[in-house]
């Protein structure tokens, strides 16, 4: 009894899985549909003889986000100068946005970086964008020559050398027109600025010229750098080494003798007797 219950269980499943198909398939189109349908979707032939769209190429930024990506993982000090050397040369007033754009530093995201140039004595930073500061604040010729004059006693060329882009050819300008001088410092080997105002005339006394002319200077170099010395001044030469890799060449030091000069005597061989007016200096 049970297992006839379980038949008549099994052909009702079946009953059902059939009637399920049955309505699948009705819900599905017929082939001649399909082939209606697909003939009036099919492309004409103008359109499948148009060539492929081309595929969409992106472009090849690796490089360029590597260079970003090392710049801010560097250290803060390369990123700071990085920075100073864009105002420096552009002599503008950049945004954290835009030092971001010229030279990729992001200030925003590096507090130190941004702190540092804040605080930098080189930069000038208003509360909104940053900029170049130089120790002097010069903007043309005019303006140098003007401050040069303030300073009667020199000024470092080193302290003008950043006050605007062209300041070196100014220096030099001045120089030939000889508005000022332009002179080495020996312990320093730096170059100072010195006016040469002609409305400043100096009068030395006759006594401090007689006092000059009369000092006797040592007739050996080697004595002459010595003085210097004991006076506290470095001298710009060194003869003791130069004498000194002169005998190691095997060049001398001293002075050729001069070649005595042949004076027309009586014993002398006269072959140029057709010329009277050579030997008129000879004794009858």
């Amino acid at each position: 009894m049970a297992l006839q219950e379980q038949l008549d269980r099994f052909k009702k499943q079946q009953e059902k899985c059939q009637s399920t198909l049955t309505s699948i398939a009705k819900s599905r189109p017929s082939k001649s549909s399909l082939t209606q349908k697909t003939v009036a979707v099919a492309p004409s032939p103008s359109t499948s003889a148009r060539t492929p769209a081309p595929a969409v190429k992106f472009s090849n930024d690796t490089e360029r986000l590597q260079h970003i990506n090392s710049i801010r993982k560097a250290p803060a000090g390369a990123q700071i100068k990085r920075v100073i050397d864009l105002l420096l040369e552009t002599r503008q007033a950049f945004t954290p946005e835009q030092i971001n754009d010229h030279c990729y530093v992001d200030m925003n995201s590096n507090k130190a970086v941004f702190d540092s140039l804040r605080n930098n004595p080189k930069v000038h930073y208003d509360g909104k964008r940053f900029s170049y500061k130089s120790k002097h604040d010069l903007k043309d010729k005019s303006q140098l020559l003007v401050l040069i004059r303030k300073f009667p006693e020199g000024i470092a060329v080193i302290d003008l050398k950043d006050a605007y882009p062209n300041v070196m050819d100014d220096l030099q300008a001045l120089k030939t027109v000889g508005q000022i001088w332009l002179l080495s410092n020996f312990d320093s080997q730096e170059d100072i600025a010195y006016p040469n105002d002609p409305r400043m005339v100096i009068k030395v006394d006759d006594d401090l010229k007689q006092l000059f002319r009369g000092i006797e200077l040592p007739r050996d170099m080697l004595d002459i750098e010595k003085d210097l010395q004991k006076n506290g001044m470095k001298p710009a030469t060194n003869t003791a080494k130069r004498r000194a890799a002169a005998q190691v060449q095997g060049i001398s030091t001293k002075q050729k003798a001069k070649k005595k000069k042949h004076e027309i005597s009586k014993r002398t061989k006269l072959t140029n007797a057709h010329l009277p007016e050579l030997f008129k200096n000879l004794g009858s």
